[in-house]
């Protein structure tokens, strides 16, 4: 199963657009968002993915309950942490890289994922997979990425999206 992996879009719908075509071009089956959606108006801009979104809020989520209203039919919002298993991969979803490594350590966790720093991280402590995709919006760093997970494998690469920020 291909899993596709986004965080901090920061309202920026261009953005948004290029990685929902990337993840639909790419037939990924569930897209994980790590948070800081900011304004329910981003809903928008998922309203063309061809599967199911599941995040968290972010630091920087405003109107959680409407959050949540607009992105009925789309997908799912929670609270950090959102624990899910897919197809038999125990699977954690947070905002901020605090809890990580102890996480990780753990080895509960079959892959952990995280945003709230804009950079990307792509590393393993013992079994775990930890992915940042980085920044989707591309504000802060210019950067615009997301990430591709390879369920099956356990192997995930980043996608750099061209920024135009």
């Amino acid at each position: 199963m291909k899993i596709g992996i986004i965080s901090d879009t920061h309202d920026n719908l261009f953005q948004i657009k290029k990685a929902v075509e990337i993840f639909n071009r790419e037939k990924v089956e569930i897209v994980l968002h790590a948070g800081d959606f900011v304004s329910p108006f981003t809903a928008l801009g998922f309203k063309n993915l061809n599967c199911p979104l599941y995040g968290v809020f972010g630091n920087n989520d405003g109107d959680k309950l409407y959050l949540q209203v607009k992105f009925k039919g789309i997908g799912e919002i929670y609270p950090p942490p959102y624990k899910t298993n897919i197809d038999h991969k125990n699977i954690i979803v947070l905002h901020k890289e605090k809890l990580i490594d102890a996480l990780a350590e753990s080895q509960k966790y079959d892959v952990i994922i995280y945003g709230h720093t804009h950079r990307t991280d792509l590393r393993k402590i013992g079994k775990t997979l930890i992915v940042n995709p980085g920044e989707c919006g591309g504000w802060l760093t210019r950067k615009s990425t997301i990430a591709l997970l390879d369920l099956e494998n356990l192997e995930a690469k980043i996608v750099n999206l061209a920024c135009s920020v």
